[in-house]
This record gives C-alpha cells, structure tokens and sequence, in this order.
C-alpha cells in the first residue's frame, strides 16, 4: 500500500516524507478519499509533503482546526541540550513581545552606559534586601544581570508579582560602577490593551466544562444526566431551549476520569477501578450528548497520559472507545478555531503554582490567575515546581497568539471573566467533595457550565446541581 500511496502523489508532482506516508497507511478511514483530500489542499509550492500536511487535513475533517497542538511532535528525551533550547525558545518568543514596545539592550552591553535603558531577561532568582528591597536577577542569551526594585519608588507592588522563569523587561539606571540595574519600570509581555476578540459569523454557541472524573464514587450522575437533557431540549424553559438549539461545539478541557493512583488513598474513593472501564463508561455518557454537537476533549493530570506536560492527545487504545461519537482529540495545552473563533485550552495545573506563589490569588477565583498567565503570554512560566514540564523544541506554553477564550479546569471552581478582550473561563467540576479534597479543604463548585455565544463572545452560565 506505501507504494501506491508514494506513486499516486508522485503522479501528482509530489514527493511524500516516509512518516507520512506511514500516518496515512494508519488512517481507519477511506486512504483513497484522504490521499485526495490532501492533494485538494495543497499548493504548486508544496515539493514535499510531510507529517504537518497530512495532520492537518485530518484535523479539518472533524470541522474542528486545530492549531497548535503537541499531539505527534513531541520528540524530548530529558537531556540537558534539551532544556537549554527549551527555555532558549522561550525567551526568544516573550522579548520579542516586548521588544516590540521598547527599545532593550543586550546584557554584555552594559559596561557602564550612561542614562536610562531597558533590559529584557529571564528572571533566574528572586530576593529580598535586608532593607526591603526586591533584587532580582535577570539572564538573556549574552549573560546575567542584577536589578534592584526600591521599594520607595513605588515597586512594591509590581516586584511582588515578578516569578521565577519569566520573561520581563526591566528600566531604569545603572549605579556608578556599572554592576546593578536600579528599576524604575517593570514590563510583562502581556495581551495588547486594543486587542479585539473574533466573533463568528453564524449565531452559535459552545459549552465548556472540564473535570467529569467519571469512575469516581463522587462523579455527579444526576447532574451530568440534567444537564444532557437540556442540551437534548428536554429540560428549561423556551429561553434556555432555544440556547440549547444554538449549541454547536463542547469543549472538555482535562480530567475526563477519575483515573488510578493519582492521590494517596485514591482506591477508596473509586467506583470504577480499572482506568479502561472509566473510559468505556465517559464514552457512554458523552453518547447522551446530541451528535450534531462536536466534542474537543483535551487530557488533564487524572488521564492516562504522560504526567509531564504539554501532554499529548489520549491514546488510541483509548480513543477507539469513542469511534461512535463526535469526538475530536487535542493535547494539553492546544489551541483550537471553532467557527473562526479561537480557543486556547489548558487544563490548568500550573494554576496550583500561580496560587502558591502570588499574593491574593485563591482558588475560589481561579480567573484571576488566569489573567496572570496573559500577562505574561505563558500558561505555564516556574520550573521545577508543582507542573513536571518536558523540555520540547518549543515551548507550548507561550500564548504567541492572542485567543479569543482561555479555557482552564483542574481547581473545580467556576470563574469567569474578561481581560483586554480575552474570555477566561474556569469550568467547574462534575464531581462532588472528596475525601482528599475535604483533607486539603479544597470546596468545589460542581455542575456549572459556562455557555459561550461565539458570534457576540457573551456568556452565561447554567446550573445543573
């Protein structure tokens, strides 16, 4: 069969990478009508057609583009080289945000230059003076660099929200002996403060949720079975009919089941003990959800891939279970265009780091540290804590293009929000109290669900509890 697929491009005027042709001999679908759909979509210019070519007719397809995505690209071992280029395109990817409102000079420049300048760096460490100064030290490509914040000219607040292995920028005027940076200004990549969300051109809407953890003693089978029958039209009133009509995409962002062994005595709290039973009984509840819906449904820290993120789509083995449905699969993060609207999905594990490390932020608000992650254009910026990160090529974590919706789970409290035009949302949960979660006094708030008008971005949210 790879023959006749080589022959029928090279008919064509094409080359064909042998991994693509390897993915295309995969497909479960008719190769004859992928093999020209791909042709369909190429241009004169494309000599050789590789993984991404054939990915990405897949992907439209589902009447789902996906856009950015981890899914088949991962290609990291762990080696130091790794990390090095890692952490290297993630600098490149933040400075270049911010170079592009002010003019920074490279670090092994500053041998005692006169007036006042901006650097651009990672910041490598962080702490306090003795007199309650903040110093921070900052790296780019060329070499480190110390920056103290004084806390008397009006920094406190700005240095208290700097973390460790982010990108900013830094202004102010070096000391006499040309060794320390004193600041004046603080600069995050952030979302351009006129930025303007897309809105669809047909009136339809998107629900999205996140945190089934079907399996679990405490999945809410009542609540999940109110709220498939709204989408069905049989429950609410004509008003909430009628936005039930207009539903057209679900979107899950992560923890699909309650999996195994995540949490110290977590068998205790299962109804369902074998992780693929879990899978076979979501797939049974997601076939009450009306086909004419597309369901995207992205992994969390529950499901049974790689722990270490960006974390590929579920596996086929799992996949399979859903063949039935109107199901597309996406890693974690992935950044998806539903009816030219564009949706960045993470299931928001780093969420735990973003309350730990910055004060005011809580779980009971979850969109506020989400609007810490557009500011500074990453998802996920401190390494080595809570989030086990692969050191990918790329980093997925940087929000290089500016989505219409954040969509987050994982902390089962609902949020939402807007910030310079970008709609936040935390979906709640599907699951009621745990006995670990009673142990770490984390209160859900289950059953609600954000609905998304994507021809206004106007959002409502229904209660299914």
């Amino acid at each position: 069969m790879g023959e006749n697929i080589i022959q029928r491009f090279a008919e064509a005027g094409h080359q064909i990478h042998p991994d693509a042709v390897a993915m295309i001999q995969k497909h479960e679908g008719s190769v004859e009508a992928l093999v020209q759909d791909i042709l369909t979509s190429l241009d004169d210019s494309v000599l050789v057609i590789t993984q991404e070519h054939v990915r990405n007719v897949l992907r439209q397809t589902t009447g789902v583009r996906v856009l950015s995505d981890i899914t088949d690209e991962s290609t990291c071992v762990g080696d130091y080289d790794e990390f090095v280029l890692y952490f290297r395109d993630r600098y490149a990817k933040l400075s270049e945000m911010i170079r592009g409102r002010v003019s920074a000079r490279p670090i092994e420049s500053l041998n005692k230059v006169q007036g006042e300048i901006t650097i651009i760096g990672m910041v490598s460490d962080i702490r306090n003076t003795s007199n309650g100064h903040k110093l921070i030290e900052l790296e780019d490509p060329t070499g480190m660099f110390p920056a103290l914040l004084p806390k008397d000219k009006g920094l406190l607040g700005v240095s208290n929200r700097i973390i460790l292995d982010e990108v900013i920028g830094v202004t102010g005027n070096l000391t006499n002996d040309g060794r320390l940076l004193i600041a004046s200004n603080v600069m995050w990549p952030d979302i351009p403060v006129r930025n303007e969300p897309r809105r669809a051109s047909e009136q339809v809407c998107a629900v999205l949720t996140s945190d089934l953890h079907v399996g679990s003693k405490t999945f809410l089978e009542d609540a999940w079975s109110r709220f498939t029958k709204w989408l069905n039209g049989d429950l609410g009133d004509d008003d909430q009919r009628l936005l039930a009509e207009k539903v057209k995409y679900m979107v899950i962002a992560g923890d699909l089941v309650d999996g195994i062994g995540v949490y110290p005595d977590q068998e205790k709290e299962l109804l369902i003990s074998d992780i693929y039973e879990q899978y076979q009984r979501a797939a049974e509840y997601l076939e009450e959800v009306p086909p004419r819906i597309k369901i995207i449904i992205a992994p969390g820290n529950h499901d049974a891939v790689r722990q270490a993120e960006p974390q590929p789509a579920l596996p086929k083995k799992i996949t399979a279970m859903f063949e039935r449905l109107n199901v597309t699969f996406v890693g974690n993060p992935s950044l998806i265009e539903l009816s030219g609207i564009r949706a960045l999905i993470y299931h928001g594990r780093s969420l735990d780091d973003f309350v730990a490390t910055l004060p005011g932020l809580s779980y009971k608000e979850p969109e506020r540290a989400m609007v810490e992650m557009l500011r500074r254009r990453h998802l996920s910026p401190i390494y080595g804590e809570r989030v086990s990160i692969a050191p990918e090529k790329r980093d997925h974590f940087v929000i290089d293009s500016v989505p219409d919706v954040l969509h987050c789970g994982h902390v089962h409290t609902m949020g939402l929000s807007k910030y310079r035009g970008v709609t936040l949302v935390n979906s709640s949960t599907w699951q009621a109290q745990t006995e670990f979660q009673k142990r770490i006094n984390l209160e859900p708030v289950p059953a609600h669900v954000p609905v998304i008008d994507l021809s206004t971005m106007e959002s409502s949210i229904l209660k299914f509890a």
